[in-house]
């Protein structure tokens, strides 16, 4: 909850601070855990069901004290480098990930061209092939094979090998873990997927959605930025009834070619669009720097979540979600605080005014 940056320091403060020893139970006689211990049980006692417990614990008790708003949920990531060095890599050919929607998309596909009188797609894991030419030196041959065979090459670290290449923009190559979140308009983290850090934002969406519905099916509106806005996300958040509230997306375009193609879930994107028009919506979209990004940036700035010591997915986002947690807990307290104190001032106003209604 201090944003301490290892459990070295940590177990460092419990014996040096008498307010932890009160707190855990420890006299000033008595000698604390070594750091090596609390190290080896957070690895094996914290396991992914003990911290989902714990996370969704402290979700129900700021739902029961009436602080929790998710009708509006705000989805977003941010990346975590990750404790290995960049130098220490190799190249892997890994077999490519199939789309999960796809089966669904090339039945609507197939469905438009048989009411257009064309025919239908024979096979649905080999959708048409691409005019666009390679420009690299690999063979067609070489490329066929391995279009054929569903394979795909990625760096991948010798370090930790969950973890993924990151590189956008002006940011250094690094390899890194992506922390998938979504909170809700009071800033109370409601979910968090944690992904290798070159997996796109688009293809985390499902599962950080369909759990954030799942234990909160009053949700109506789901606020992301424009890296979201894809005909499969469109469908899926205005198909459930809710609505997709985003920014504008500048159209790609290579080559200066102009090319005129329509998506056959297009229609989705542009309720999308319509609702970037709509007062409501697109004051929920200028509420993200309150919301997701303050989360991020409290995350990093107060709770050291810039880099994470451990390695594998598995204990990143066990400590990804634990960090969480503290923050939820650090905000409830705060939320109690204020409507306390506004308690505070409301009865000595009451108490002032009683006794002198003239200060009315």
């Amino acid at each position: 909850m201090y944003g301490l940056p290892s459990l070295r320091r940590t177990a460092e403060e419990v014996s040096a601070n008498n307010c932890y020893r009160w707190f855990l139970g420890y006299p000033l006689q008595e000698e604390t855990p070594h750091f090596s211990t609390v190290s080896y049980n957070f690895r094996h006692r914290f396991t992914e069901e003990t911290v989902d417990r714990v996370f969704a614990w402290i979700l129900d008790e700021v739902a029961k004290a009436g602080y929790l708003s998710p009708k509006a949920v705000f989805i977003d990531g941010t990346h975590i480098k990750a404790n290995a060095n960049t130098k220490k890599q190799m190249k892997e050919q890994i077999p490519a990930a199939a789309r999960h929607y796809a089966r669904e998309l090339m039945e609507e596909v197939n469905a438009d061209r048989e009411a257009h009188g064309k025919k239908p797609f024979d096979d649905d894991n080999d959708p048409p092939a691409s005019p666009k030419k390679h420009n690299d030196n690999t063979s067609k041959k070489k490329l066929s094979r391995r279009k054929k065979q569903g394979f795909r090459t990625v760096t991948k670290s010798t370090t930790d090998p969950d973890c993924g290449l990151f590189v956008k923009g002006e940011h250094k190559r690094q390899f890194a873990y992506e922390a998938h979140t979504a909170c809700d308009k009071n800033g109370f983290v409601l979910e968090t997927v944690v992904t290798p850090g070159n997996v796109h934002d688009s293809v985390a969406f499902d599962e950080v959605y369909d759990k954030v519905t799942e234990n909160f099916p009053q949700v109506e509106a789901v606020v992301a930025d424009a890296a979201y806005k894809t005909p499969h996300i469109c469908k899926k958040v205005f198909g459930d009834g809710r609505v997709l509230s985003t920014a504008y997306k500048r159209p790609h375009s290579k080559n200066c070619i102009k090319t005129v193609q329509r998506h056959i879930w297009k229609d989705y994107e542009e309720l999308a669009d319509d609702a970037r028009y709509t007062l409501a919506y697109a004051q929920l979209y200028k509420c993200r720097k309150e919301t997701i990004e303050r989360v991020f940036a409290d995350a990093k700035e107060k709770h050291a979540m810039r880099y994470t010591q451990y390695r594998g997915l598995a204990q990143v986002t066990n400590w990804v979600k634990l960090k969480f947690v503290a923050m939820n807990l650090k905000k409830l307290d705060t939320w109690k605080w204020r409507n306390l104190l506004s308690s505070f001032r409301f009865a000595v106003f009451s108490l002032i005014y009683v006794r002198d209604p003239v200060c009315s």
